[in-house]
This record gives C-alpha cells, sequence and structure tokens, in this order.
C-alpha cells in the first residue's frame, strides 16, 4: 500500500510540473507603481516558479522595472521574502522600491 500511494504521489509531482499554473496577485508600490502604471495585477506563472522568476516575467512585460531591480525589495503575502521563495496558487507579491522622503 505505501509504494502505491508513493507511485501515486510521483504522478501527481510529474504531472503538476509539466502543465500545471499558478495564479498570484502582484502589487506595486512607490515607483513601481509610477513604472507599471498599476496598483496591482494578476500574474500567472508555472507551478514551482521562484519570486525571481515572478519578477523576470513582470520585467518582460514592463521593462522599465529594470531600473528598481537592484535596489527594491519584495514580500510574499506581507512578509519580506528573497528572490528564492517558491510562490504558490493565490500568493500575494508585493514589489517594493526604496522609499524616501520626509
Amino acid at each position: 500500500m505505501d509504494v502505491v500511494a508513493g507511485e501515486h504521489e510521483i504522478k501527481n509531482v510529474q504531472k503538476g510540473g509539466e502543465d500545471t499554473s499558478v495564479e498570484i496577485k502582484v502589487l506595486f508600490f512607490a515607483r513601481a507603481r509610477d513604472l507599471t502604471g498599476l496598483a496591482d495585477m494578476p500574474l500567472v506563472v508555472s507551478s514551482g516558479s521562484t519570486a525571481n522568476d515572478c519578477l523576470d516575467k513582470l520585467i518582460s512585460r514592463f521593462p522599465t522595472l529594470e531600473e528598481i531591480r537592484g535596489c527594491m525589495v519584495m514580500a510574499l503575502n506581507e512578509e519580506y521574502t528573497d528572490e528564492s521563495a517558491i510562490v504558490k496558487d493565490r500568493d500575494e507579491l508585493a514589489i517594493i522600491p526604496p522609499i524616501s522622503g520626509g
């Protein structure tokens, strides 16, 4: 019985890796909002994608985001994250550039 369950799990993982996608919500703050003209947008990526993969996809759609790539931070579900974090369906990814002022 354990072997069958194991085989079933392997099949699901393989199938999920090939043709499954997830939809996340991307939030743009400050300069990122100015560069995209959007406060937020849905983004569909392959299952297993990282925050960095999402950022790459966003930059391909909004090339001007490249100007803040080196100095921004990202938050995944309201917690700061690094680019290697895996995104899941219905996650919320925030793009937060440096904010100055006073």
